[in-house]
């Protein structure tokens, strides 16, 4: 069969499909199909993409007098690192797809790192991309690359380490087999545990092999670990200082000398390795944690951090929050809802009362904003509502998503953490209202609530009745209208008015709560402001 040359790039809909918009269809035309043909097309469109790898694999040279003959060069896997750098970055390439809030920072010490063509480690504190990081360094390793055909150590054709590969290429020369391996098979990543043993890392003399008749000095009684089993990649070891201190002893040689001893046998394996850490900063400065000649044969050392900024972290969460829920519902965010779950964590960060050496993650920002929807969510499907737009009241249901995401300084008395987690909520409100709502705007509404009028909220009341209260309060109603259309213009203009009046009622009142302007009454899942 034969294809046409691709023409930019094509996008299949099936007719059920909806017409969302797609961030990464940019620039893509789009083929909208019954869904049976769909079906057809996208499968057609697999075994194309299978047929051509199966083509490439076809193409590439299946013995070592080939590979001489094709003009491939071997590369140490720290040059093929900064080739396929330099490549990235002068052709305008993104390395680290899906990090945000690095660029300026973390991600032009890991260029340097690799341009050098150090060993690096990762220092910071939990929930700081560390470990997304360095599995996305495989990026920069080529697509595939030769080995000889059966070595466990990734043996380079044209200079073999392990006996295994010097004895086959002597005896069949350039008819020596090699097979090529892709990006996983170079890459293996070790959580670092008191359990792991040098059995584990390095490798292990092998009572069967010796029984079938080696030598216990002979490389063929050796099991090999993960180390040299990644020979020509890259080795990460997550929580570094969490090695038992004979552990880390062993890994002097690896990341100095570059090879290898297994119980006391000269076993020397020249290692090709990119290798990789992570560690937490109080571990990794306490001497009593880590080996200090293993940091001194560290190249490099990138602290990481938390976001800067709050629209760095709210921008993180919209990545990998799940927002876009399934059904018949639709969920609307406003911004400034976005902005008080930020703003929580950021307090968390600064708090007193939180151990601020175990760090408060970015999966708390996450897993609350998700809880959120998923309340705003349940009080739709309860009052028959299409729309979800969240609003303060929701906020309780973050506290169940924070659990265990924050570590306290003070006694660990039950429930601590939850009232420490509802001062920092009415602090967060309290920020967010003061940068959206002018107070001096809110006078009316204070004067009609100084003469006796009350307002009932509760987080599974419907959007409609709380635009039925509003026409009892003219002088509110005017003011809600007037911030939501100032904060969200679009849902303010869209079938979600209701929704998003009812969210932008509860930040005004709470607002004026916490300013100290209304009294706060809470029974059974209601809420009145009053004076």
């Amino acid at each position: 069969m034969r294809f046409p040359p691709p023409v930019g790039l094509l996008r299949i809909k099936s007719a059920g499909e909806p017409e969302a918009a797609d961030k990464s269809a940019v620039g893509c035309r789009f083929l909208r199909v019954s869904d049976e043909a769909a079906l057809q097309l996208r499968a057609a469109a697999r075994a194309f993409d299978c047929h051509r790898e199966q083509e490439q694999t076809m193409e590439l040279p299946r013995t070592v007098g080939e590979l001489k003959q094709s003009g491939y060069q071997c590369r140490s896997v720290k040059d093929e690192m900064r080739r396929n750098l330099i490549n990235y970055v002068r052709e305008g390439r993104k390395l680290f797809p899906g990090i945000i809030g690095f660029d300026a920072t973390v991600i032009p010490e890991i260029q340097n790192a690799i341009l050098s063509r150090h060993d690096m480690l990762l220092l910071g504190l939990r929930g700081q991309a560390k470990t997304r990081i360095i599995r996305m360094l495989t990026d920069l390793l080529d697509e595939r690359i030769p080995i000889i055909a059966g070595s466990e150590v990734n043996d380079d054709p044209f200079a073999p380490i392990s006996w295994y590969g010097r004895d086959r290429l002597n005896r069949e020369g350039d008819k020596c087999p090699i097979e090529w391996i892709g990006r996983d098979r170079r890459y293996q990543e070790k959580l670092a545990t008191p359990d792991v043993t040098i059995a584990d890392l390095i490798g292990e003399i092998d009572m069967v092999k010796h029984a079938e008749g080696h030598y216990l000095s002979s490389e063929l009684t050796m099991h090999f670990g993960l180390i040299p089993r990644t020979n020509r990649g890259i080795f990460c070891i997550n929580e570094l200082p969490d090695l038992a201190p004979k552990i880390q002893v062993g890994l002097f040689n690896v990341l100095e000398e570059r090879d290898i001893q297994i119980r006391g046998f000269p076993v020397r394996l020249r290692l090709d390795l990119c290798s990789v850490f992570t560690a937490n900063p109080e571990d990794y400065t306490n001497r009593g944690r880590i080996v200090t000649p293993l940091k001194d044969r560290i190249g490099s050392v990138i602290r990481t951090h938390y976001p800067l900024s709050r629209q760095i972290g709210i921008q993180i969460a919209d990545e990998n929050a799940w927002l876009q829920r399934d059904g018949d519902y639709k969920v609307h965010v406003p911004y400034f809802m976005k902005e008080i779950l930020e703003e929580l964590v950021r307090l968390a960060r600064r708090s007193p009362h939180v151990n601020q050496s175990s760090g408060v993650s970015v999966r708390m920002s996450i897993a609350n904003c998700e809880n959120l929807v998923s309340n705003a969510e349940r009080r739709a499907i309860l009052a028959g509502e299409q729309h979800v737009v969240p609003r303060v009241s929701d906020m309780s249901a973050v506290i169940g998503s924070s659990r265990g995401k924050i570590e306290l300084l003070m006694a660990d008395e039950e429930g601590q953490e939850d009232l420490l987690m509802k001062r920092l909520m009415g602090e967060a409100v309290k920020n967010v209202f003061a940068e959206r709502v002018e107070l001096k705007h809110c006078r009316l509404v204070i004067q009609r609530f100084d003469e006796g009028a009350v307002f009932q909220t509760g987080e599974l009341i419907g959007s409609k009745l709380y635009v039925e209260r509003l026409d009892e309060l003219p002088e509110l109603r005017t003011l809600v209208c007037q911030t939501a259309e100032r904060l969200e213009p679009k849902l303010f203009n869209s079938e979600a008015q209701d929704a998003l009046l009812a969210s932008v009622v509860e930040l005004i009142l709470e607002g004026l709560h916490v300013h100290n302007k209304l009294n706060k009454h809470e029974t059974e899942g209601m809420v009145r402001y009053k004076r």
